[in-house]
């Protein structure tokens, strides 16, 4: 049995207070907390071990390397990726993105093809897409939503044929929670020979994620929403396409041989890793995922589960909230507005009963235009958040509708 007690003891931000108030978190969807642990591997690292990696002839240096390749087999196993080398480290699941879109350009896609992505998406998988749609003549196509918040998926086979060159969806919503039916969006991409992208920004602290089970070409993700640092994600990719896909940066640390006229590139993933690595931030980020992999799947989905039926339930009961969309399956974020009062007017009053939570349209505009809203406000609880919070979030409510209806 998990204590979760024990588990909140671990984040020291919680000893914190927001306006002379016990601070409640529960925007895990835009950044999570920092586990202790998670801090304090990233000082040791800088305070005892720094050194970079592959460069060095000494301890230090080949201890750093060794860190460096033990936590990409972690991230490997994490995802059941078939090896280590597809395991690219990038900036985020932004950079990962335009490294795909990118590198795609010069290589796979085509004059006249045609890129799927759907309407759920958050700017970073819209705008990488938009670069190369400009440049090379590309046909940008939308997989729209049905009215509770899904994905049109009859739509979807309406619009792709032979000529879609990428598929690249969100596996969940960042602003309604939908969780996609990724498998089946990736199995119809399959026929058609299209790139499956997967967008796992905001499902891979929340749900256990098999890229071989899933059919995805490449997926992607950010460490500090799953409790590492800022500054670091991940790119998976399938090796015959990595292989071929030309570097999206180049420099130090991604060579093979260089003259003054001409170069060859190291093998994956160094091919797509120029200069220095940000070392402490792999470093956190592999101690966030083993900090994941001792609290368990089983424990997390469970406790998510529970804490957001509980929030949709004390949400209902108000009366006077709207929540947007009601999807098949929803994981770990309710977007929901109140009839007269700016989702801004929301946050801020919130916040000084120090409850955090994210208002806005958050990177999404196109779907708020779909929705026909400005912005919402919006409650994103994980694991480490206990009922308690979500009582102290609805009273939070109250008090923004006894100071603005």
């Amino acid at each position: 049995m998990m204590n979760h007690d024990l588990i909140r003891r671990e984040y020291s931000i919680f000893k914190e207070l927001s306006h002379d108030k016990p601070l409640i978190y529960l925007d895990n969807a835009a950044t999570a907390p920092k586990p202790d642990r998670v801090i304090e591997r990233m000082e040791r690292f800088m305070k005892k071990e720094n050194a970079t990696v592959h460069r060095g002839v000494y301890d230090l240096s080949y201890r750093a390397t060794e860190n460096v390749n033990r936590i990409r087999r972690r991230i490997k196993d994490f995802i059941n990726a078939e090896s280590k080398e597809q395991i690219i480290f990038t900036k985020g699941a932004t950079e990962a993105l335009n490294l795909i879109a990118y590198s795609l350009s010069k290589s796979f896609i085509k004059k006249g093809n045609n890129i799927i992505i759907s309407a759920m998406e958050h700017h970073a998988n819209i705008l990488p897409w938009q670069v190369i749609s400009r440049e090379l003549d590309l046909e940008i196509r939308i997989i729209p939503l049905r009215e509770n918040g899904d994905l049109d998926l009859e739509k979807y086979t309406e619009l792709i044929d032979e000529n879609t060159a990428v598929v690249s969806v969100t596996h969940i919503s960042n602003v309604l929670g939908s969780v996609n039916l990724v498998k089946k969006i990736a199995g119809i991409a399959r026929n058609y020979n299209a790139i499956m992208v997967v967008d796992a920004a905001q499902s891979i602290s929340h749900i256990p994620i098999d890229v071989q089970e899933l059919g995805a070409d490449f997926l992607v993700f950010s460490g500090h929403k799953m409790y590492g640092p800022t500054g670091i994600g991940v790119l998976y990719g399938k090796k015959k396409l990595l292989d071929k896909m030309p570097p999206y940066q180049t420099g130090g640390s991604m060579i093979e041989f260089v003259t003054f006229k001409d170069a060859t590139y190291a093998p994956i993933p160094e091919k797509f890793e120029a200069g220095t690595p940000p070392i402490a931030e792999i470093i956190g980020l592999g101690e966030a995922i083993q900090y994941i992999n001792d609290i368990g799947f089983e424990y997390i989905v469970k406790r998510e589960n529970e804490l957001l039926e509980y929030t949709e339930k004390r949400l209902s009961e108000t009366g006077f909230i709207n929540i947007i969309g009601n999807p098949r399956k929803r994981a770990s974020v309710i977007s929901f507005t109140i009839d007269g009062v700016h989702p801004h007017d929301i946050g801020t009053i919130m916040d000084q009963e120090g409850v955090c939570i994210r208002v806005g349209h958050h990177c999404a505009q196109p779907l708020m235009s779909i929705l026909k809203l400005p912005a919402t406000a919006r409650v994103s609880p994980s694991f480490i958040n206990t009922f308690e919070d979500i009582d102290r979030f609805i009273d939070a409510l109250y008090k923004v509708k006894e100071i603005m209806l």
